[in-house]
């Protein structure tokens, strides 16, 4: 990912008045103002199955993308399919399964998915375009955090794990069953109460893990941040398959491109580490909330992402530096 950001980098940023929020920051989503009232969200996202069954992948794609949104503080308005398929095998069954997962999901959110675009490819692959609105003083970025701020995480890691072993069957159908149940589940319920908090800083975990996704706030909030790993919730299941090996690649990437910036009390052992580092599909939110307002928020979490914890706190310290404790 760290390479491909450094292929990116010539096309940013960008000087329009306009933009609100492009790459430069590593966030969620582009922002575009179209009035002193509204702006434009707008992201993409696609990647190829982590799950055998095509309606839950077309599911887990779909909720994912529009995550995006959600971590924007964004209204998400419609979507767009992207779907790359083998067309030899069109008449499999399979395509109907996954695009009437994702049509399941952007019903579940209101959205409309009003067309898209397909080509003929060995590899599997599907999501959206997603496209949304909110009022250019209240978005969701990731680089408005505090030194101070309690860092609190909506959903357990170790999917990434738990959709390696699948690969292998050594994942065992119920611990499977509740990692889709996690990736199915939108954000939307989180953002809601970022928004009634007026919480302003957040982010989803996905392909960098919950430690990539927060050195990439903290650099673009210019604080470090101090993580209690006894605190971060794990799907039950997760420890045991990464004990035994089933760790993606992506996972330890993103484990190594952290070594600059991370320090692991001694306490901590490695697969706690490996996991911290789990590259996440439709993850949670990840969101830095002022002291005060912290009991009010995981009160109402309670009943919209009931798996929410406080996981740790943002500091002074060198941009990007964690600490894991």
């Amino acid at each position: 990912m760290a390479e491909l950001a450094q292929v990116l980098r010539p096309l940013l940023p960008t000087d329009n008045p306009r933009v609100l929020v492009d790459a430069s920051t590593g966030d969620d989503a582009a922002v575009y103002r179209l009035s002193d009232e509204r702006a434009l969200v707008v992201t993409v996202d696609f990647f190829s199955p982590v799950v055998d069954d095509p309606v839950d992948f077309g599911r887990i794609a779909g909720a994912n993308a529009l995550s995006d949104l959600y971590a924007m503080g964004a209204r998400p308005l419609f979507a767009l399919n992207l779907f790359a398929f083998p067309r030899a095998h069109l008449d499999s069954g399979v395509p109907e399964g996954i695009l009437e997962g994702g049509r399941q999901v952007a019903d579940e959110a209101g959205v409309p998915i009003l067309g898209g675009h397909s080509i003929d490819d060995p590899e599997p692959k599907y999501g959206m375009v997603a496209i949304g609105e909110a009022h250019p003083d209240r978005l969701i970025k990731n680089s408005t955090a505090r030194p101070g701020d309690v860092l609190i995480l909506t959903k357990p890691l170790g999917i990434g794990v738990i959709t390696t072993a699948l690969k292998a069957d050594a994942a065992p159908p119920s611990v499977i069953a509740r990692s889709v149940a996690v990736m199915t589940t939108l954000n939307r319920g989180a953002a809601e109460v970022m928004a009634a908090e007026e919480v302003r800083t957040g982010t989803d975990v996905t392909g960098f893990g919950l430690l990539g996704h927060l050195r990439v706030m903290c650099r673009a909030s210019g604080v470090a941040a101090t993580v209690r790993a006894d605190s971060v919730p794990i799907l039950e299941g997760a420890r045991p398959l990464a004990e035994a090996g089933h760790v993606p690649g992506g996972t330890r990437r993103n484990s190594r491109d952290l070594d600059p910036d991370l320090e692991v009390a001694s306490a901590v052992d490695p697969v706690t580490r490996l996991l911290l580092c789990d590259a996440q599909t439709s993850g949670g939110m990840l969101m830095a909330v002022p002291p005060l307002r912290v009991d009010r928020v995981l009160t109402a979490l309670k009943n919209r992402a009931p798996a929410a914890v406080r996981i740790g706190e943002l500091r002074e310290g060198p941009a990007g530096h964690i600490r894991v404790e």
